[in-house]
C-alpha cells in the first residue's frame, strides 16, 4: 500500500453520509479500511445503502473493503471487536447510545485496545437536547446558522446538496480529529473517544464569517456582502449562450482588470465600493457580460488578474486544460472520480479504482491484522 497512512488500520461499521466519506479520506491516503455490513449481502443497497448506486459507482467506498456481521448476534460482535483488538480506528456514526446497547461501545473497545482512536461521527453530537433527533445535512447546516446565510438577497436559504454538513463538517473535520487522535496516540500509546457533530463542523467553517460580524463587517441579512452574491462584483453572470461566467474581482486592481475588459464604456458607472449603488452596477455589469458566450469571456479573460472564470459542469471540469493537467479528476470504469487530496511528494495517495463488490470473510482480515499486530508488537520490543 502507498500513502501517508499506509499501515493503519480502520474499522467502519456502515452507514450514510459522512461516514463513507471519511472512509474514502483514510483508504485514500494509504488507510486499510475495512467496512462492516449487515447480512446477508444481498446487494450494493445491503452495502451501499445509497439509493439507486451500484457498487462499482459508488466513488466514497473506493479502496475500502466489506465484512459482513450480524451486530446483534454475540459471534458477529465478538468478530468486530476481534478487529477492534488489531485496529487504529473504530468509526461509528449511529445515534448516541446505539453501540453501547450492542456491546460495541467506546468502553467495550478501548477496554480491549486502549491505542484506539474511537470515532463517533454523528448529526447533533454525543450530547444536548438534539442528540437523539434524525436529520440529514440541510438540518445540521440549519442547526449551525451557516444556511441562514447562503441565500440571495430577498431570496430562500439554499441547501448546499450534501457538501457542507456531511462532507466538509462532517467527513473532513472528522478526518481531521483523526489525524490528530493518531498523531497523539503514536507519542503516548493511548487512544481516545472523538465526538465529531456535523453542526460543530459546519460551525468552525464559519469562523471568518464570525470574526467579520463582530467588526461590523458582514450583515446578517443574506446577499447585502462582499462574499455572498451582495457585491456585483463577487457573483455569476448569465452569458450570451445561456451559460454563467463567475466574477471574484473584490481588490481594486482586480476590479480594475475586469471591467477593463469588459469592451464597454464604463466612464460614467458607479464606483466600484459605492453600496447604493450596486443594484444600479449589477445591472450594467450584466448587459455588459450578455454580448457574449461563456467561451468568448473565458478567451478575453485568460491571463489576466481580473478573477473570472467559466462556470463548469462536471464533465467540462474533468476535461478543462488546467484540471487535465494536474489530473483533478480521473475516469475509473466509465465512473468520473476526483484524485485523492492533498498531494504528498514522499508518499503520495492510492490510485482510485473501481470500488469493490461483494465481501471478504471476515477471518481473513483477521489472519491479516493480527499477523500485522503481531509483527509490530515484537518490532517495539525490540527496540
Amino acid at each position: 500500500m502507498t500513502g501517508p497512512l499506509a499501515g493503519v488500520r480502520v474499522v467502519v461499521l456502515a452507514g450514510m453520509g459522512p461516514v463513507p466519506y471519511v472512509s474514502m479520506l483514510l483508504a485514500d491516503m494509504g488507510a486499510d479500511v475495512v467496512r462492516v455490513v449487515r447480512p446477508p449481502h444481498r446487494s450494493a443497497r445491503a452495502l451501499s445503502q445509497t439509493d439507486g448506486l451500484t457498487e462499482t459507482a459508488d466513488v466514497v467506498n473506493r479502496g475500502v473493503g466489506s465484512v459482513a456481521a450480524d451486530l446483534k448476534d454475540p459471534q458477529g460482535r465478538e468478530a468486530v471487536l476481534r478487529l477492534a483488538d488489531s485496529a487504529d480506528v473504530f468509526i461509528e456514526g449511529y445515534r448516541p447510545g446505539v453501540t453501547e446497547r450492542l456491546g460495541l461501545g467506546p468502553a467495550d473497545a478501548l477496554a480491549r485496545n486502549p491505542r484506539l482512536v474511537y470515532v463517533r461521527l454523528t448529526g447533533y453530537g454525543q450530547t444536548g437536547p438534539r442528540a437523539q433527533d434524525a436529520g440529514h445535512d440541510i438540518n445540521y447546516v440549519a442547526q449551525s446558522g451557516a444556511l441562514h446565510a447562503l441565500a440571495s438577497a430577498g431570496g430562500a436559504p439554499r441547501p448546499p446538496i450534501n457538501l457542507l454538513g456531511d462532507y466538509a463538517g462532517g467527513g473532513a473535520i472528522g478526518a481531521f480529529g483523526i489525524a490528530c487522535a493518531l498523531v497523539e496516540a503514536a507519542r503516548t500509546g493511548r487512544g481516545q473517544v472523538i465526538d465529531a457533530a456535523m453542526v460543530d463542523g459546519v460551525a468552525i467553517l464559519t469562523a471568518k464569517l464570525q470574526g467579520l460580524r463582530a467588526a461590523g463587517l458582514y450583515s446578517d441579512e443574506p446577499g447585502t456582502n462582499f462574499l455572498d452574491s451582495g457585491a456585483p462584483f463577487y457573483d455569476t453572470y448569465l452569458c450570451a449562450d445561456g451559460r454563467y461566467l463567475a466574477v471574484g474581482a473584490l481588490e481594486p486592481d482586480f476590479y480594475a482588470e475586469f471591467v477593463g475588459r469588459l469592451g464597454v464604456d464604463t466612464a460614467d458607472w458607479p464606483a466600484q465600493n459605492d453600496r447604493r449603488e450596486w443594484p444600479r452596477l449589477r445591472e450594467l455589469i450584466a448587459e455588459a457580460v450578455l454580448r457574449h458566450s461563456r467561451d468568448e469571456w473565458e478567451a478575453i479573460y485568460r491571463g489576466s488578474d481580473a478573477c473570472v472564470s467559466p462556470v463548469l459542469t462536471f464533465d467540462e471540469a474533468a476535461t478543462d486544460a488546467h484540471n487535465a493537467h494536474r489530473g483533478v479528476y480521473t475516469r475509473v470504469a466509465g465512473v468520473l472520480h476526483p484524485t485523492p487530496a492533498p498531494r504528498f511528494g514522499r508518499t503520495p495517495a492510492r490510485t482510485p479504482t473501481v470500488p469493490a463488490t461483494g465481501t471478504t470473510d471476515i477471518a481473513d482480515i483477521h489472519a491479516r491484522w493480527e499477523t500485522a499486530t503481531s509483527r509490530a508488537d515484537a518490532v517495539s520490543v525490540g527496540e
